[in-house]
């Protein structure tokens, strides 16, 4: 039973990082779309995210038949209940990337209003980060993790000059507004991918050390339900 429980969880482990390899694949093949005005190519984004939310429900209802049948302790109960939560968050980066190619679906039928290079950037940060956190969690590597949760703040500053720049080219030419506000909205999703890139980097750290460190709770003391391992 024991052997079986194991199997189970390595299963369960593979099948999350499958789905972490195409919503990561996602959001490239969106930015892409986005950079070569590509109708054809954002509206297969949209196909690909169907898979990913059924990869979710999988998921899901792997994580809570492991829960009700195999009731496990200490480092198993961490580990399957961060997989609930890091299925979540790739599910939303699915999400994220549709939104891109919306984006990019509506940007497709004019030129771009100017070169895209911060957007591209921003893009090639926030995808390293969510694959960095799929590959700290397969090794469980929390100095990498917390390394990663610093590296938010460098995304966030891209993303405010991105914000900034466009505000600026709005006021000196009404006529690009929409156009703007649609790489406005890339640029907001792009963020976010890493801020659930971040969060799967904590959930690293919960399942090693069984602690929280969002929220700036790294010096809390861990729950003895969850610390036992």
């Amino acid at each position: 039973m024991e052997r079986h429980f194991e199997r189970d969880l390595e299963e369960l482990k593979e099948q999350l990082l499958l789905m972490g390899g195409r919503a990561e694949a996602n959001v490239l093949k969106a930015v892409e779309a986005l950079r070569r005005l590509d109708e054809p190519l954002a509206r297969e984004v949209f196909a690909d995210d169907h898979i990913i939310d059924r990869m979710e429900i999988d998921i899901e209802e792997r994580c809570l038949r492991l829960l009700a049948l195999q009731q496990p302790l200490a480092r198993d109960l961490r580990f399957i209940t961060a997989v609930l939560k890091i299925n979540n968050d790739l599910e939303r980066v699915g999400d994220h990337a549709v939104n891109i190619a919306g984006s990019a679906a509506r940007l497709a039928p004019a030129p771009h209003l100017q070169p895209l290079v911060d957007i591209p950037r921003l893009a090639k940060l926030a995808g390293g980060m969510l694959h960095d956190a799929l590959d700290a969690f397969v090794r469980r590597d929390t100095e990498r993790a917390r390394r990663l949760c610093r590296e938010d703040d460098a995304v966030d500053l891209l993303n405010r000059q991105v914000f900034d720049e466009l505000i600026r080219y709005m006021t000196a030419d009404p006529s690009a507004v929409p156009r703007a506000m649609e790489l406005i909205l890339v640029s907001r999703n792009l963020e976010r991918v890493a801020d659930l890139a971040t969060n799967i980097a904590e959930e690293v750290v919960f399942i090693a050390e069984a602690r929280i460190i969002k929220h700036h709770a790294e010096d809390e003391e861990p729950d003895d339900q969850f610390s036992r391992s």
